[in-house]
């Protein structure tokens, strides 16, 4: 259990300059400055720097989104979106914070409101089943 522990304080850095291909998945946090393409699950927060993209879905406790983000997020605490943030695709957070001048392009659903993975399955079966 002390390697998970040690692990979670150590900061998880991906470059200015850096491509990864492929899925991410950390116990603590991680800040991305260069590009990620492929889904980060992080037990943490996870920042997108000014130069940072990432193109997947982020899951994650915390994020503070500075650069690019393409793709689905699910925070489960607080989302902040920075002046210089673009975001293209379907926020859920428990929290949201977006700065005059942030770009987003998609839905949000925020608070106790945010519906969990098995909740959209279970509504949309259910709202299939009462069309017929």
């Amino acid at each position: 259990m002390k390697n998970a522990e040690i692990e979670s304080r150590l900061p998880n850095m991906i470059g200015p300059g850096t491509k990864i291909m492929g899925n991410i998945e950390t116990n603590g946090d991680i800040r991305i400055d260069g590009n990620i393409e492929g889904n980060i699950n992080s037990k943490g927060k996870v920042v997108v720097g000014n130069n940072g993209f990432v193109k997947g879905e982020i899951i994650c406790s915390n994020a503070e989104i500075s650069g690019t983000v393409s793709g689905k997020m699910a925070i489960t605490e607080l989302l902040s979106l920075k002046a210089s943030s673009k975001v293209n695709g379907d926020i859920k957070s428990g929290k949201l914070s977006i700065e005059p001048g942030a770009l987003f392009s998609g839905t949000c659903a925020m608070g106790n409101q945010a519906p969990s993975g098995a909740q959209v399955a279970a509504g949309a079966s259910g709202e299939a089943a009462k069309k017929n």
